[in-house]
């Protein structure tokens, strides 16, 4: 089965790029493009992983991250930054303070952005089911 990931990207050509790449790895891919109805779509479509962009009008992608995290039902759901933000203090506050499971920055290379994301998934991997 594969694996279901929703893309949260206000700009509509790196969504697709971001959809086409996924696509080709055998993710099956979900994108929304408006930050408010990133909450909905992602109750809807129970996603395995989640990419976020951080800089979105209105609401930004942080506090999608924090509202994502504060639902039981997907507090464990690898979550990626999907920004243009390079600096190393951006990145260490999204991986240390936040605790993302991936830093991703634009521009990103296809097999870059393949291989985090197969990342996601090997982290979450290690930890035990609640399910089982």
């Amino acid at each position: 089965m594969k694996k279901k990931i929703v893309v949260v990207e206000d700009e509509q050509d790196i969504a697709d790029l971001v959809k086409l790449v996924l696509e080709t790895a055998e993710f099956e891919v979900v994108t929304v493009l408006d930050a408010q109805d990133a909450l909905a779509q992602i109750k809807m479509v129970r996603p395995d992983a989640i990419l976020l962009d951080l800089s979105m009008p209105k609401i930004n992608g942080w506090e999608i991250f924090k509202q994502v995290r504060s639902d039981p039902a997907y507090a464990e759901t690898p979550i990626a930054i999907l920004t243009a933000k390079s600096e190393a203090f951006d990145e260490m506050v999204g991986l240390h303070v936040m605790k993302a499971d991936a830093y991703i920055t634009k521009p990103f290379g296809k097999q870059e952005l393949i291989d985090k994301t197969y990342e996601l998934f090997a982290k979450r991997k290690k930890q035990p089911d609640p399910g089982a």
